[in-house]
């Protein structure tokens, strides 16, 4: 006879299959839930780095390296995600499991080569980018993150790996893995900060970075040998499938890049006021990546391989349903949370990392700039359910239009923002960025629902 507790977690486990709106609920307190962790450990690495290194010229250093590297990785690798999943789907549900893994092969062996190549072309332009990037930084500060950048490329290649891995697994719907890996990355490196630092300073944090990207792709690998699928790359032409995904890449790309291009002007044009200022702006994103590393990832996550599939079966009526739904659940949960932190602003930061080279005028210029990064809370989650959306449609075309707009309205609020309120401008622009960027998403995506919807009534 079944225990009281296996009944009640097979009612719990009945209900969220019922719909599919309990279904991504179910995912989203999963994938929410493990991201929650990961942040909490990349927190205590954030830390530790703020006792060891201040705001200090190292730190500042490490920032504008580890810049080029996790923008290809944004730009790059985070694009398979949204270009590989709807197509792998189709092929999944339309032509079986044996099509999707040729598939995921021939994606093996392209990506391969293509993070290859950027790595290599990344190599070479470093010495003539970081001038530029660091025009405030002195010759030795130049020195020493050009000599960090070159230690810390190979992140790229493994974590390029790791993002494909990763959306096969939430392409079949197994989130636990791909949202709990990343937790190696600042375990890790808290682990190097905390045996090398003294030794080596700012170098132990290059240590832990680039080992932990390494065994975080590794846990993917095995998670997916486990699933069944063959990790050896094979070539299986250019088929349609696999045009398709290179035709959606190409789009998503140039828009990443474009919206990348915004931490590129930001972290530049703060490294044009002065020292300090690049790890001023960095330290006031903190919190706010922490909400957004959980919410947006979990949300987005839970929801596009389900946009995915109604898309699919051409289940309008359900992705309107599902899409309203959750616009509303992400602002009831959002606002009155960024209200709370914007009132406690000061007393976080000052808790958080005023201690060691941390200093209280640190914590004053650090708690203003965060308070102006969170407006873009709201804007940013809800966004985020119309890019998944509009990924699923197979329009990641419209996205790169709206990079576009993006990337210059965040350069002239960077200009004008910047001489009344210094690096503190900078994160309001950012906000006000996040905020046209919605209004032009969600414009762009009823547009196109509603030609979906045109369309199938003509056929009908």
């Amino acid at each position: 006879m079944d225990n009281p507790l296996q009944i009640g977690l097979s009612h719990w486990l009945t209900w969220f299959k019922r719909s599919v709106n309990r279904r991504i609920l179910g995912a989203i307190i999963t994938v929410g839930g493990l991201a929650f962790l990961v942040k909490m450990a990349s927190l205590c690495k954030e830390l530790v780095i703020a006792q060891q290194f201040g705001t200090s010229d190292a730190l500042d250093a490490f920032l504008i390296a580890f810049l080029m590297p996790s923008f290809a990785i944004n730009v790059v690798a985070g694009s398979f995600n949204a270009s590989i999943i709807p197509t792998f789907i189709q092929v999944r549900e339309n032509n079986g499991k044996r099509a999707a893994q040729s598939l995921f092969s021939s994606v093996m062996v392209w990506s391969i080569l293509l993070l290859l190549g950027l790595s290599f072309l990344l190599a070479i332009v470093a010495p003539y980018i970081f001038p530029i990037l660091g025009s405030g930084f002195g010759s030795e500060k130049i020195g020493l993150t050009q000599t960090l950048f070159y230690l810390l490329l190979p992140i790229l290649f493994f974590s390029g790996l790791a993002t494909i891995w990763a959306s096969i697994l939430n392409a079949g719907e197994r989130f636990a893995l791909a949202a709990i890996a990343p937790i190696i990355t600042p375990g890790i490196t808290v682990v190097a900060l905390m045996v090398f630092g003294r030794g080596v300073g700012i170098y132990a944090l290059v240590i832990g970075t680039v080992m932990g990207y390494v065994s975080e792709a590794g846990l993917l690998l095995a998670g997916l040998r486990k699933q069944g699928f063959s990790l050896i790359p094979r070539w299986y032409g250019l088929d349609v499938p696999m045009k398709k995904v290179i035709g959606q890449y190409l789009p998503m790309t140039a828009g990443a890049i474009l919206m990348g291009s915004t931490s590129f002007v930001d972290q530049s044009m703060a490294a044009m006021l002065g020292p300090g200022s690049v790890s001023v702006l960095s330290y006031g994103n903190k919190l706010i990546g922490f909400i957004l590393g959980v919410g947006s990832l979990a949300l987005s996550t839970a929801v596009f391989p389900h946009f995915s599939r109604m898309v699919a079966v051409k289940d309008w009526i359900g992705v309107r349903y599902t899409l309203k739904t959750y616009i509303r659940l992400v602002l009831v949960i959002t606002i009155p949370l960024v209200l709370l932190f914007m009132y406690f602003s000061e007393p976080i930061v000052k808790i958080l990392f005023e201690r060691g080279a941390f200093s209280a005028t640190d914590t004053r210029f650090v708690a203003n700039v965060q308070i102006l990064y969170l407006m873009q809370v709201p804007f940013y989650m809800t966004g985020m359910l119309g890019v998944r959306l509009l990924s699923a449609l197979i329009k990641n075309q419209i996205l790169m239009g709206i990079s576009a707009v993006n990337l210059v309205t965040n350069i002239v609020g960077n200009c004008v923002f910047v001489r009344y309120m210094g690096v503190a401008g900078i994160s309001l622009s950012t906000s006000i960025v996040y905020a046209i960027s919605m209004f032009l998403i969600f414009l762009s995506l009823f547009k196109q629902l509603r030609k979906e919807e045109t369309h199938e009534c003509e056929d009908f």
